[in-house]
């Protein structure tokens, strides 16, 4: 039976940590066997092979090839929603949350990875780097995008069809790939108007989607019309720029 309401998808973030509040893990990761398999991958590689893959610089390869030389995935747990530190999670600041909030992202938030696939908000994570667009490949699979398949767009729609998307093209294309006519697929846009065009400001954007969870979470927002009351900083539904599958937000 498809729940009422919709799910909201939304990017993971590189930079992590690990939290010791209060807030404990509930669950472990749904395809933990999967990232069992990727995981082994990156352990094998050798600190060059792994900088390369994951195109950063010497500090953050360091950190990782440790990471990955030492990793358990089933000891020193961080509920996901914690473990992410970028600007989306800053400004949804979960850390804040009340209950109902956290009750309503337990419900309705999932978030993409190309390490675990789907997280729930209390998902036990560790910390990682692997973006989803990284060119991991072996005789099985060509890219991550190849790896998971629909997987992560039958997760997400096993309970509902009707998908907020908040996520990064880099991330939403894996759920795009396999929709259906009878999903419904609603993406925000946070941007301004400049020389008759939308104009996005990636900074501003991730914001805007961090503040939109924790809009619809304190609002317990189970309503596509409701979405479009979106206020935050100084942005406004437009309906003339808007369709039925892109709600736009102008400031």
């Amino acid at each position: 039976m498809k729940k009422q309401g919709f799910n909201i998808i939304i990017s993971p973030a590189k930079k992590m940590n690990i939290c010791n509040d209060d807030i404990i893990s509930e669950s472990l990761p749904k395809f933990l066997d999967k990232t069992e398999l990727i995981f082994n991958i990156l352990k094998s590689l050798n600190y060059e092979d792994l900088k390369k893959l994951l195109s950063c610089n010497d500090d953050i390869a360091e950190l990782n090839y440790d990471r990955y030389k030492y990793m358990n995935l089933h000891k020193n747990l961080t509920p996901a929603i914690l473990a992410y530190e970028g600007i989306q999670y800053k400004y949804m600041s979960p850390h804040s949350f009340d209950n109902e909030a956290f009750n309503y992202i337990s419900n309705n938030l999932k978030i993409l990875s190309g390490f675990y696939g789907v997280l729930t908000p209390f998902d036990g994570v560790v910390p990682y780097r692997l973006e989803m667009q990284a060119k991991l490949k072996t005789d099985n699979f060509k890219n991550l995008y190849d790896f998971w398949n629909n997987t992560l767009y039958n997760e997400i729609t096993k309970d509902s069809n009707i998908i907020l998307n908040l996520a990064s093209k880099e991330y939403s294309k894996i759920i795009e790939k396999y929709l259906t006519k009878d999903d419904i697929f609603i993406t925000c846009i946070f941007g301004s108007i400049k020389d008759s065009k939308i104009k996005v400001k990636a900074t501003e954007a991730k914001m805007a989607r961090g503040l939109m969870v924790r809009y619809l979470a304190e609002n317990n927002i189970t309503n596509i019309e409701d979405i479009k009351k979106f206020s935050e900083l100084n942005f406004a539904y437009s309906e003339s720029h808007s369709t039925a599958t892109e709600f736009v937000f102008l400031k």
